[in-house]
Parts: structure tokens; C-alpha cells; sequence
């Protein structure tokens, strides 16, 4: 139980400190200012500031990038940072590493690609940027803003499907240049293997299946994107509570639900066991996928009693 909630939280943790993630853009010039964004080096720090069904979210990180080396830190508390790079991550607190794992992709599929429109150009920190419009079955999504001498992606904005907007993550610092962090992710990363058993389906509410795995104890992890956002889901069996939170009515399900800067957490029990969802979209996506997810329900009084007892 432990060992899925780190998993959950940790997971939570870097959806909430990444800009966003890479997507199939339909514009060559935008696919050619992502792949520019994925090997730029800079110091920055970065507002997220959410309108989510439970209230406003706001945070504030740190971000270092040195090309696929990423780290990531709250400005709230220094002591713990998330390090990324070449398809693994390290959790860190005061200096020591708490975990840390590589998982390898079970396969990947193709996903929808976003619409893609240049908006114009745009001072964002008295530097060059450029705007762009990212379109999903006719509805605006989101707006990226990138610097053109480096190619960063320097601030975006998610929508709801009203027009609304979502999340505005937007950096207040940048200092471009060729930090050095590869010394820090040198740490070895517990490789976890592929799941090739049944489970979820290859799609979900538009979401293809990219990654999934089954750690040693059981608990699988199944990783989806339609391009730009994502989610992932646990299954375990066994019952967890996540501190804080509201029981939140989506459709006609009750969830455990806790909001926080550019992610959300459900939390609920199903007849075989407990479901978790982490992810970075908005709200009506997120009633969406939880629609066509297995729905909680009671597991019954004998089985609750066995799982307090064995787990």
C-alpha cells in the first residue's frame, strides 16, 4: 500500500511540474519548435495557476533543463526535487534518493493529432516568442507560447471545452544557458518490465495506451495521451485513502478527488479492487475517461474484511 501510494504521489508530482508534454503536431514548423524545446538548456521558474471544480491551485517551481536532463523543485519546499532524463526519474530529498525507476514501453500507437495554428508573435520576458493554437475535434485546448532563439516553451494555457481556461503555467525567470545535471542522474533506476496481460483497453475516451507495467507486487500501472494530455491509472487490491480531498459526484459515481496545481487524483474502489487516476486534463476529459473506466463499487463486507486482514 505504501508502495502505491509513493508511486501515485511521485506520479502526481511530476505531472504537476511538467510544462507539457510532447505532442504529434500537424504544423511542421510547430513539430520543429517541440523537437527544439526537448534539447534547450535553461534555469527558470514557472506560476501554475488552476480553476479546478474544488477551487483555485497555484504553485510555483523551479525547472532546470539540459536537453532530455530535466529537474524539477517547489519553491515551497527545496529539500524534495524530481530529476528525469533518457526514459527514467529519481525522487530526491535532502540529497539522498527515495526512488527511482525506468519503465520500458510495452509499444506505442499513434494518437490524434492536435490542429495546430500559428497565432503571431510575442514578447514574453523582452525575448521573441511565438504563439500557436492547438485545436482537438474543433475545440481549442490550449495555447503554447515558445521562445524562438531557444525553442523553449516558455508559458501554455489548457481550456475547458466551454473556452474557459484551465491551467496557465507561464515562467516568471529564464536564464538560457547549459546547466550541468548529468552528474545528478547518473543514479541507477530500477528497470520496470513491460505488462503484456490483459487490462485496460488500447483507448479510452480518445486516449491511446502508450505504457504499461506490473511492479513486484502487483500493482499495474497503465500509461495514456491523445497527444498532449495525459493520464495514468493503478490498479492494486488493496484500500487506500488519500489525505485531503473531497468525495466528489462525477456522472453518477462517487470519487475520492484531491485538486492541485496542474493535476488531479481520483481515487476509488471497484468489485476486484483499487482504482487510482492521475492526470493533467480538463475537467469535462476528465468525466469523460472516468466514463468508460470500470465504476467503483462495493466490494462487500466479507471481501473488505479480508483485504483489512491480508491486504
Amino acid at each position: 500500500m505504501k508502495r502505491l501510494l509513493a508511486l501515485v504521489s511521485l506520479l502526481a508530482l511530476v505531472s504537476l511540474l511538467a510544462l507539457a508534454p510532447a505532442l504529434p503536431a500537424s504544423a511542421a514548423e510547430l513539430d520543429e519548435l517541440l523537437e527544439r524545446s526537448g534539447e534547450s538548456a535553461y534555469t527558470a521558474e514557472q506560476i501554475i495557476s488552476c480553476s479546478t471544480p474544488d477551487g483555485p491551485r497555484d504553485a510555483i517551481v523551479r525547472i532546470v533543463q539540459d536537453g532530455e536532463q530535466l529537474r524539477f523543485g517547489s519553491t515551497a519546499d527545496e529539500a524534495v526535487e524530481v530529476l528525469a532524463g533518457a526514459g527514467g526519474w529519481s525522487l530526491r530529498s535532502g540529497g539522498g534518493v527515495i526512488s527511482s525507476a525506468a519503465v520500458e514501453t510495452a509499444g506505442t500507437t499513434s494518437a490524434p493529432a492536435y490542429e495546430a495554428e500559428r497565432v503571431g508573435p510575442i514578447v514574453f520576458l523582452d525575448r521573441a516568442a511565438m504563439r500557436y493554437r492547438l485545436d482537438r475535434d474543433g475545440v481549442q485546448r490550449a495555447e503554447l507560447i515558445f521562445d524562438l532563439e531557444t525553442g523553449a516553451l516558455v508559458g501554455s494555457t489548457t481550456f475547458d471545452a466551454d473556452g474557459t481556461a484551465y491551467c496557465r503555467r507561464r515562467f516568471v525567470s529564464f536564464d538560457p544557458g547549459a546547466p550541468e545535471l548529468a552528474a545528478e542522474l547518473e543514479a541507477p533506476v530500477e528497470v520496470q518490465p513491460a505488462d503484456t496481460g490483459l487490462g485496460l483497453p488500447e483507448t479510452v475516451a480518445g486516449f491511446q495506451r502508450l505504457d504499461r507495467y506490473r511492479d513486484e507486487s502487483g500493482i499495474r500501472f497503465t500509461y495514456f495521451s491523445d497527444g498532449f494530455f495525459s493520464f495514468a491509472v493503478f490498479e492494486a487490491r488493496a484500500e487506500v485513502s488519500l489525505p485531503g480531498g473531497v468525495m466528489a459526484t462525477v456522472g453518477d459515481a462517487v470519487y475520492h478527488r484531491t485538486s492541485s496545481p496542474g493535476q488531479v487524483i481520483y481515487v476509488w474502489e471497484t468489485g476486484s479492487g483499487l482504482m487510482a487516476l492521475v492526470g493533467d486534463m480538463p475537467f469535462d476529459l476528465q468525466e469523460a475517461i472516468l466514463a468508460e473506466l470500470p465504476p467503483p463499487s462495493d466490494p462487500g463486507l466479507f471481501r473488505r474484511m479480508w483485504r483489512t486482514l491480508f491486504g
